[in-house]
């Protein structure tokens, strides 16, 4: 059974955008036609890929079935299956965000309700 929750890692910008209503997308997502997301398992690897030495991020719990069909599942990073979206990310679907941060384990700290 596929995931029902997944990230949506933004910049301060973004999440300004996201926290307006609606989120079209960061630059790559704009390119590409579509909102990259990760898993839980898969964030650390996106954010030592993509995000290396930025600060000022944010991840953003996305609820995939409240996109519904917006949301399809794609072969990309060594084969690995990833969420897209095509469309927007309404605040709507994002049942929590935070500042990205890590636990004195090391462990990635994900956003939580409440």
């Amino acid at each position: 059974m596929p995931e029902t929750t997944a990230y949506k890692i933004l910049t301060s910008a973004q999440m300004t955008e996201l926290e307006s209503g609606t989120f079209k997308g960061a630059p790559v997502d704009l390119a590409d036609g579509y909102i990259h997301l990760s898993t839980a398992a898969q964030l650390q690897e996106t954010l030592d890929k993509h995000f290396a030495g930025q600060d000022g991020l944010w991840l953003a719990a996305v609820d995939l079935e409240a996109l519904g069909d917006a949301v399809k599942w794609e072969e990309s990073r060594g084969g690995q299956l990833f969420p897209h979206i095509y469309g927007d990310l309404t605040l709507d679907a994002v049942t929590a965000y935070s500042e990205l941060h890590y636990e004195s384990d090391g462990s990635l700290r994900l956003p939580v309700t409440g």
